[in-house]
């Protein structure tokens, strides 16, 4: 199985991003299945919205992953748990939270489980990711394959998470800083990691976002509204993944960048 998997989408030029280019790398790469991680893809850059999931999803996205911005779109109540493909990350705490965790699907008679969990080191503090991680993957018996989206700010909390889960899962990919890491490999277990993934947007802004708010608030430490860049160039960031459907372990994994200037 061949998984491409995409870093997160940021406003209407990830988006867009996607709609136009997102068909050249699957029939550059051919994956059996994508996955996206959403949780910036509004055009405020923060949560997620009918409009944008569902132009994601018509761009070629089998699975949308989310993140710390999960519920900044309130709208997102309204759909997440009819939307069988949209999950969140799955420790959020306490009793009847919308939408899953996780989701499994078929590919090719393959049983995939793609499963979203978010760190705690600088950000919020929900349930611990490693044990319930463990303990969810322990109760999925019929997945053949398994892919976790690991939203989180630390790299060694992404590499501590994928350590303690190697060999359980076939690949564990960051995301969240929205930068390209260098250290894509296969753990001693058969894992495949990524730090992370990276991000699908506006390549010459700050992660993103206008440079002008973003550096006036370096200089003055006073807070400041920040706004998705709109123009200069477009990238995908994300992986691209095989994983031995037999075992489950991943045998190769390779970083993935595509500027719309280079196409």
């Amino acid at each position: 199985m061949r998984i491409l998997f995409i870093g997160d989408v940021v406003g209407n030029v990830g988006v867009s991003m996607l709609t136009d280019y997102l068909g050249k790398l699957k029939q550059e790469y051919k994956p059996q299945v994508t996955i996206a991680n959403g949780e910036n893809s509004t055009p405020m850059g923060r949560g997620i919205n009918l409009v944008a999931y569902k132009k994601i999803m018509s761009a070629g996205v089998d699975v949308v992953t989310l993140g710390n911005h999960a519920w900044s779109n309130r709208d997102i109540n309204d759909f997440i748990d009819s939307e069988k493909r949209l999950i969140r990350p799955f420790n959020f705490p306490g009793k009847n939270v919308p939408g899953k965790g996780y989701t499994i699907i078929n590919v090719n008679g393959v049983k995939l489980a793609i499963l979203n969990f978010q760190g705690r080191v600088f950000m919020d503090n929900l349930d611990d990711p490693f044990s319930l991680c463990e303990q969810l993957i322990g109760e999925l018996k019929d997945a053949d394959c398994v892919f976790v989206d690991f939203h989180a700010e630390a790299t060694s909390e992404k590499l501590a998470f994928a350590k303690y889960l190697d060999g359980k899962v076939s690949a564990v990919v960051g995301t969240h800083t929205h930068v390209q890491t260098n250290d894509a490999r296969i753990l001693p277990g058969g894992t495949g990691f990524l730090t992370d993934a990276g991000m699908t947007g506006p390549a010459d802004g700050m992660l993103g976002m206008q440079d002008d708010t973003v550096i006036q608030r370096f200089l003055d430490q006073r807070p400041a509204r920040y706004s998705v860049k709109e123009d200069g160039r477009g990238v995908i960031s994300g992986c691209v993944i095989d994983v031995d459907d037999t075992t489950g372990h991943a045998k190769k994994i390779k970083p993935v960048n595509l500027f719309d200037n280079e196409v």
